[in-house]
């Protein structure tokens, strides 16, 4: 008796081992919650194309923009755990955690962590009438006129914004913070000498120091770009351990089996390892940079905890 109980018992397992499907089944979701044209723009379109052919079901990317990112993620949250709905995000989704008073989401434990994907950094620029060559010339220049210098943002709690508090917390200085509605606006009175300092993407900077309209004087990240491999870190430039990157990354909902993120993982770690998906990377200012799950969700902890005590620093808030 006790023989056949096993044997049932040993039969069921295998007809249930066996009745779960190998994922994916169907076409596989990219939830990018910003507009196209960003930073994430050739990187998802780079993933959706070849995660296509590796997991043989089409990868669509949907860009849900709107509210600091807190749309798209919110609607990955709220998905089935079954790997066929997932969240390509950035910095942005742990500031916006910070920000927002009230989400209906937990921007940590909603989300179960696949991999790192990439890093860029922003640019520390002046307008070229400023008289400073260096950070530590920019940082001598403001302590001497405490409050008169002007640093444009994107936004309030935009990472352009934090990333400039950081500076002034860490520099010891202040500047007067001019909040605009986006990067294009901040960009154009950062041409014209309106503001003097901005922090903006690598993107955007790179074509402007090439001009000559702005004045690159250092990376936000903790190590050089390839992008402007000639510029150095703030830190090396005087503010040691100052480190603020845009980083993107892949999320599932929290739940999913550990099989479709065992299997996105090890695509992604082979597609990003490509020559041609390193230069389309390159091609848009950022550099791969892969992670296990593991590691994913640790950067993840470690970055809410930064940027939130960042925010509280300045009184930042979004409603």
């Amino acid at each position: 008796m006790l023989r056949r109980i096993a044997a049932s018992g040993m039969f069921l397992f295998s007809v249930g081992a066996i009745a779960q499907p190998a994922y994916p089944t169907r076409l596989v979701r990219l939830v990018v919650p910003f507009s196209p044209g960003g930073a994430t723009d050739v990187p998802a379109r780079i993933l959706g194309q070849k995660l296509t052919s590796a997991l043989g079901q089409q990868v669509l990317v949907d860009n849900r923009p709107g509210a600091g990112g807190t749309i798209g993620a919110d609607i990955v949250a709220k998905s089935p755990a079954d790997g066929h709905t997932l969240l390509l995000t950035a910095t942005t989704h742990v500031i916006s955690a910070g920000l927002y008073r009230k989400l209906s989401y937990d921007a940590i434990n909603d989300f179960a962590p696949i991999t790192k994907i990439a890093s860029a950094p922003n640019v520390l620029v002046i307008h070229p009438s400023v008289p400073a060559k260096s950070v530590r010339e920019l940082v001598a220049l403001t302590a001497s006129r405490s409050g008169s210098i002007d640093f444009a943002s994107s936004g309030n709690g935009s990472s352009q914004h934090l990333f400039g508090a950081l500076f002034m917390s860490m520099a010891k200085i202040k500047m007067n913070h001019i909040p605009y509605k986006g990067s294009a606006q901040a960009t154009t009175d950062l041409v014209s000498g309106q503001v003097s300092v901005g922090f903006p993407g690598i993107a955007i900077a790179l074509p402007q120091k090439k001009a000559g309209r702005m004045r690159s004087l250092a990376v936000t990240s903790g190590v050089r770009s390839s992008a402007m491999p000639e510029i150095p870190t703030i830190s090396e430039a005087g503010v040691k351990g100052y480190e603020a990157t845009l980083w993107l990354g892949l999320l599932a909902p929290k739940n999913t089996r550990p099989e479709p993120i065992d299997r996105l993982h090890r695509e992604i770690d082979k597609i990003l390892k490509t020559p041609d998906a390193i230069s389309g990377f390159q091609s848009s200012g950022t550099d791969v940079s892969l992670s296990t799950p593991g590691e994913f969700g640790d950067f993840v902890k470690a970055e809410f905890a930064k940027w939130t005590a960042v925010i509280k620093s300045v009184g930042a808030q979004a409603d």
